[in-house]
């Protein structure tokens, strides 16, 4: 014990254990002990009195010292715990107590993730993370991490769009801008520019892979196929999950859907008020819900790709759509150009962003009504939104 304490806390210490001793009334085994450690005998009964209630003291305080420890290392792991759930893609679906089909975002955001000089016009993932600017830039992140790997440069204006796919085995990231072209870029070369292909007399808004073929990119690879029927600026164009069918919708106010493979329209969307900036193909995960807006009994649609459809537009309105072009439901509640749309892979909400500066998530197992409201998430306009591929 004399090595651990100091000479005089060692001192302190067999005072008060006499002192202790000599109040419960055991004046033989206290005195015996004063001897045995050598305390001289200038420690009297009114010296004595000085050290009583001390040990019990200093135990007290021991007891209280480890119930704080205990308190601050449970803080501590809960804090850890929540740092670990937040350090993989996966931890929003695993975590307990967490109904995937449930799960909707919230503030703050985990990470945010700097480096554009000018607007960020788009993202895409696969797995890492890809955005695009007006500043010129294509820019790779690690977006578990926050943290940049990459700048790629090659366009000459505002890259409006970007997309990963291909064939299996090359795969490989397009990219679109007002600089009239699509670039294509190969991750096995330390993403350099290996093509890029013009054609287009105005502005490319949007580019996407079709995932049925992965040698066919919309709006072109070699330009197998110019598809014709907006009288106006294209300004978004989405395939189906399996590649056969295409939605798209601009400037004319009128969304369309037609044949992947033959450019054959199938239906016209007309209802909006305003230039279509975004359109998507509901998730067969969806359908029991929009077949139940719909007012449709049958609700087994899975077979349909293109059962549904959602537009957003400069109307601040957004719209759903059957495969016939029929308009079954317009949640409202935006206040300014509806600019990106994603359905929740669940299938249970629709999430769109807008020029209002909110991220609004609409539920649509309750008639579309606005479930969530996340206000001014990026501190400015929100123009895109997608879903990572893992979940």
């Amino acid at each position: 014990m004399s090595q651990i304490l100091s000479p005089r806390q060692a001192e302190e210490l067999h005072k008060s254990m006499i002192a202790y001793l000599n109040s419960m009334n055991q004046s033989s085994s206290a005195a015996a002990l004063q001897e045995t450690l050598g305390i001289s005998s200038s420690f009297d009964a009114p010296t004595m009195k000085r050290y009583e209630g001390l040990l019990e003291k200093k135990w007290t305080s021991v007891v209280r010292l480890q119930m704080k420890v205990v308190k601050h290392c449970g803080h501590t792991t809960a804090s850890l715990q929540a740092e670990l759930d937040q350090a993989t893609p996966f931890s929003l679906l695993s975590r307990r107590n967490q109904d995937p089909a449930s799960w909707l975002p919230k503030s703050p955001a985990r990470l945010t993730l700097q480096s554009h000089r000018e607007p960020v016009t788009c993202v895409a993932f696969h797995p890492i993370l890809f955005s695009g600017s007006d500043d010129n830039t294509i820019k790779i992140w690690d977006w578990e991490l926050g943290e940049l790997e990459r700048t790629l440069k090659g366009h000459t204006r505002a890259v409006l769009d970007v997309d990963f796919g291909g064939p299996k085995g090359g795969t490989l990231l397009a990219s679109c801008s007002s600089d009239l072209t699509i670039k294509l870029w190969d991750p096995s070369t330390q993403y350099q520019n290996i093509r890029t292909l013009p054609g287009h007399d105005h502005s490319v808004s949007p580019v996407r892979f079709v995932s049925s073929s992965g040698s066919l990119l919309v709006s072109a690879r070699y330009c197998v196929k110019t598809i014709r029927g907006h009288s106006d600026w294209v300004r978004d164009v989405s395939p189906s999950f399996d590649g056969r069918w295409l939605v798209s919708g601009g400037n004319d106010q009128i969304g369309r859907t037609w044949v992947a493979t033959l450019g054959e329209a199938k239906a016209t969307l007309i209802g909006h008020d305003n230039y279509i900036e975004c359109c998507v193909f509901a998730p067969p995960s969806s359908y029991k819900h929009l077949a139940t807006l719909a007012g449709l009994k049958k609700t087994s649609l899975a077979g349909n790709s293109a059962e549904f459809i959602a537009t957003g537009s400069r109307d601040k309105t957004i719209k759903l759509w059957d495969s016939r072009g029929t308009l079954i439901k317009t949640p409202v509640g935006h206040g300014n150009w509806v600019r990106g749309l994603v359905f929740h892979p669940e299938g249970k909400y629709l999430i769109s962003v807008s020029d209002d500066r909110t991220l609004r998530c609409w539920d649509l197992s309750q008639e579309g009504r606005l479930a969530k409201t996340l206000e001014d998430p990026h501190g400015h306009f929100v123009s895109c939104i997608r879903w990572p591929l893992v979940v």
